[in-house]
C-alpha cells in the first residue's frame, strides 16, 4: 500500500468517526480517541487494535492524530541517497525518530516518538477535519 492510499483511507475512517460523534464537545471527542476506548469501540480503525497492541509504548496514548502532522511522504521519493529512495521523513527531525532502510528505500520510523499522541498536542493543533491538520504531510 502506498503512503498516499493509506493517508486517504485513514482520513476517511477518521472522518466517519468524527461525523458520527458530532454531538460530542471537542474535549469529549479527543477523549473518545484514547487507545483503550478505540480498541473497544473502533476495532477497524487500526490493524493493531485487533491485537490490542499500541504503536507507541506510552501510557496515555491518544489516537486522534494517528499520523503526525510533522511526517512528510512522497510516494515518488524526495531524493536518492546512494542506491535508495527517500520516501518519508520527519519535518522537525525529532530526536526520537529513526529511519528504516531497505535495499531500495528509506522510510521514517516514528515508533520512538510520542509528539502527536498527547492530549495537549492534539488540542493545540485540533480540527475536526483531520485532513486540515495533516495538510502538509503529503508532498508531491
Amino acid at each position: 500500500m502506498s503512503y498516499k492510499s493509506w493517508f486517504i483511507n485513514h482520513g476517511k475512517k477518521h472522518k466517519e468517526i468524527v461525523d458520527r460523534l458530532e454531538h460530542l464537545s471537542d474535549n469529549e471527542l479527543i477523549d473518545y480517541f484514547k487507545f483503550e476506548n478505540m480498541v473497544e469501540k473502533e476495532i477497524d480503525f487500526c490493524p493493531l487494535y485487533a491485537k490490542n497492541k499500541k504503536c507507541h509504548n506510552i501510557e496515555d496514548l491518544n489516537c486522534y492524530l494517528c499520523a503526525c502532522p510533522n511526517f512528510r511522504f512522497n510516494d515518488n521519493g524526495f531524493k536518492k541517497i546512494e542506491n535508495r529512495t527517500l520516501l518519508s521523513r520527519c519535518n522537525i527531525n525529532s530526536k526520537d525518530g529513526t529511519q528504516f532502510k531497505s535495499e531500495t528505500a528509506i522510510h521514517q520510523n516514528c515508533s520512538g516518538c510520542n509528539i502527536p499522541h498527547s492530549k495537549s498536542y492534539i488540542k493545540k493543533h485540533f480540527s475536526r477535519d483531520w485532513f486540515k491538520i495533516m495538510k502538509n504531510v503529503k508532498t508531491l
